[in-house]
């Protein structure tokens, strides 16, 4: 059985998916709803140009990781 892999690079961030899986700079698997919340919906945010080319299909996805969901975190444990 042959199996094709879903490799992608975003042009935006340089997010790496393998086989479909985001994986983080640091090797570990990760969540495209915490990249759009961290990462993706930023950029759309502040790019006004429309030029976005982000490949997260979370993009948009507000049920992730946020920058205050992780200060609320980062917070409660001080």
């Amino acid at each position: 059985m042959e199996r094709s892999l879903n490799n992608g690079l975003c042009p935006e961030c340089d997010a790496h998916w393998i086989d479909g899986q985001l994986y983080w700079s640091n090797g570990k698997e990760g969540c495209p709803h915490d990249l759009a919340g961290l990462v993706c919906n930023q950029i759309f945010k502040y790019n006004h140009s429309g030029g976005v080319k982000c490949i997260n299909p979370c993009m948009g996805s507000d049920s992730g990781q946020t920058w205050k969901h992780r200060t609320d975190l980062n917070n409660d444990n001080n």
